[in-house]
């Protein structure tokens, strides 16, 4: 990565989130439709509640499959020629949804037009979200990856804040259709301001084979893929839980998420390089793991929001603070597909969440799911000490 002349905050921050605008577009496209889609298979194309986790999940195994391809091609190509074409996919997906919706009469057809939507969305996904990190790193220098990843992770995260009630009021008022266009005119816009962005040079040097970029980064991203899976009952079955207890404003929980989550991210990233990111984890998935049994024991919406709030909140910084941990295994020219590597276990576990939550949900309810996640949240927690252990015993043995 290259290095730069020193920058005042407000300088280092405008020229990050001058490239993680893009997140935030491809997030936005994922965000309006999430908390339609499952209420739309399930009701009105009447498949089964495991059906509709499973279209969801469909997104992020997609993702979670190209992940590393795309580190690998933003080290080799640059993350602008990436991120191109990651806004284009994105822009696609929407066009796959406007399509289910004109062939509706027919619900086999209708959902496997939703299918091929979530898969582009999710190859979108992985491009502009990888290459975006990638790009912003190069801009400010790998010492400023932890304010990177962060500031990507508000744009993520504002997103979906902004992305989940804006697709239900759009819902509302057009049906699908609705934010099925937004997504591509997001595309398009998107996709001229990336051109007018300056490419960066690409860092020649050595490349090591990706079994080697695992072995090194794979600990920190199982870690990540564990505490993944609070927010994803939180983002594909909060609306059903609240229909199961008749409450309305399910939509309102994901935006007190995202906001905790945004919070959490602008006011106390800096924590990650005083305290270390391994320490800052373990706090992040205590507060997880709190929040998901306050959701699990709610009894009314107003805990359940709470607990939304504090699950945000706790998963906030396990992205950057472990990212940063990880990408200082490998050198710079390998810092791309250990992103990617690394971000693939968040795909992982969004995408397994879905459909396992969706066969507890059919056994034992829906409150179940969240009992489940503060387990495997707190089965993350004894990982990341057990992490902690390990490298302090390596720093006491040199």
């Amino acid at each position: 990565m290259s290095s730069t002349p020193a920058l005042s905050n407000a300088q280092l921050n405008k020229r990050i989130i001058s490239v993680v605008v893009f997140t935030f577009f491809c997030y936005l496209s994922i965000g309006l439709p999430l908390a339609v889609l499952p209420g739309y298979v399930h009701n009105k194309l009447g498949y089964s509640s495991f059906m509709a986790g499973l279209i969801i999940s469909l997104q992020y195994f997609a993702t979670l499959i190209s992940r590393p391809q795309a580190g690998r091609y933003a080290d080799l190509l640059g993350p602008k020629k990436v991120v191109l074409v990651g806004l284009v996919l994105c822009g696609a997906s929407g066009l796959f949804s406007l399509l289910a919706v004109l062939f509706e009469a027919n619900p086999l057809t209708s959902l496997i037009l939703l299918a091929i939507g979530r898969l582009v969305l999710g190859l979108g996904e992985s491009l502009t979200a990888t290459g975006s990190i990638l790009w912003g790193m190069n801009i400010v220098g790998t010492v400023q990856s932890a304010r990177v990843i962060s500031w990507n992770g508000v744009a993520t995260y504002l997103a979906m804040a902004v992305g989940a009630p804006l697709g239900v009021l759009l819902n509302s008022a057009f049906g699908i259709p609705g934010f099925a266009v937004l997504i591509m005119l997001m595309a398009i816009y998107g996709f001229w301001l990336a051109t007018r962005r300056p490419a960066v040079v690409v860092v020649v040097g050595q490349r090591i084979p990706f079994n080697k970029v695992f072995s090194r980064i794979w600990l920190y991203g199982l870690c990540l893929g564990l505490g993944t899976v609070g927010f994803g009952t939180i983002a594909t079955f909060i609306t059903l839980y609240f229909a199961s207890h008749n409450w309305s404003g399910a939509a309102f929980s994901l935006t007190l998420f995202s906001l905790g989550f945004v919070a959490m991210r602008l006011v106390f990233s800096n924590y990650i390089g005083r305290f270390g990111g391994i320490r800052v984890s373990l706090v992040s998935f205590a507060i997880e793991c709190i929040g998901l049994l306050m959701i699990w024991q709610g009894s009314s919406s107003l805990m359940v929001d709470v607990g939304a709030f504090l699950t945000g909140s706790g998963f906030s910084l396990v992205f950057p603070a472990l990212g940063v941990e990880a990408i200082r295994q490998v050198a710079p020219q390998n810092q791309g597909s250990a992103l990617g590597l690394y971000s693939a276990f968040l795909d992982f576990g969004l995408g397994i969440t879905g459909p396992l939550a969706g066969l507890l949900i059919g056994h034992w309810g829906v409150d179940s799911i969240y009992l489940a996640a503060a387990v495997v949240v707190l089965f993350a927690f004894a990982i990341t000490l057990r992490l902690q252990m390990m490298t302090r015993t390596v720093v006491q043995a040199s």
